[in-house]
């Protein structure tokens, strides 16, 4: 696997695809799970699988219908969101998603970059699903590679600390953050999922093993 060294310069159809290619596999998981297991708890606090699911939808939603009012995406508008998909079936939850991932994509290409950030959060959720569900690709799989892409760029545009990783699964080193900086880049060893799951904030199993220098894992989350 390669991701070239090209996150200053932005794909507007990468987010689309990321959307579109994790929809296909993602999808036809949750169909055929039994409606019990949607109550799983996940690691994003006071969240089953379906309310971080309902939250995916919504998201996608207010961004195919341009709903942006004051304070969306904050935490109230966020659990209003999900409260307002309390008496939904999980069938109807899994449709608003699909429907989501395959119209968000243009939208987010329009928007400039302003809304890419969205369609990682979202690849990064639906590895919080198969992370409660101890399912194997959870922030990896088929999709890392392009995953990994969107946030070096999400980085850069964010302008946060410089980071150098060298990656176990990657041929080539992955550069993160902002272009430059007052001093050498911060540097990180070992493999691409719990590089992602540092940047993302989630949790690490117990046995992971990684070197990271220069900075702190709380100064890599995203999320914080």
């Amino acid at each position: 696997m390669t991701v070239a060294d090209t996150h200053d310069v932005r794909d507007p159809e990468l987010p689309g695809r990321l959307l579109a290619a994790e929809r296909d596999a993602l999808v036809p998981l949750l169909r055929e799970r039994p409606e019990e297991d949607f109550a799983a708890p996940t690691c994003c606090p006071g969240w089953t699988v379906r309310h971080v699911l309902a939250h995916c939808g919504a998201v996608l939603s207010r961004v195919v219908e341009g709903r942006f009012e004051e304070g969306v995406f904050s935490p109230e508008s966020n659990d209003r969101d999900i409260a307002d998909r309390d008496g939904w079936l999980v069938a109807r939850v899994v449709d608003e998603l699909e429907r989501g991932m395959t119209d968000a994509g243009p939208v987010i290409a329009e928007a400039g970059g302003a809304l890419d950030g969205i369609a990682l959060g979202e690849w990064v959720h639906a590895g919080d699903v198969r992370d409660a569900w101890g399912l194997p690709g959870a922030y990896g799989g088929a999709q890392l590679g392009p995953a990994l892409e969107l946030l070096a760029h999400v980085t850069r545009v964010r302008g946060t600390l410089p980071l150098h990783a060298d990656l176990d699964d990657l041929d080539e080193p992955l550069r993160l953050g902002a272009a430059t900086g007052d001093g050498p880049p911060a540097r990180y060893i070992g493999d691409a999922t719990t590089l992602v799951r540092l940047y993302a904030g989630r949790r690490l199993p117990a046995d992971t093993s990684y070197e990271l220098a220069g900075t702190t894992e709380a100064e890599l989350n995203l999320y914080a």
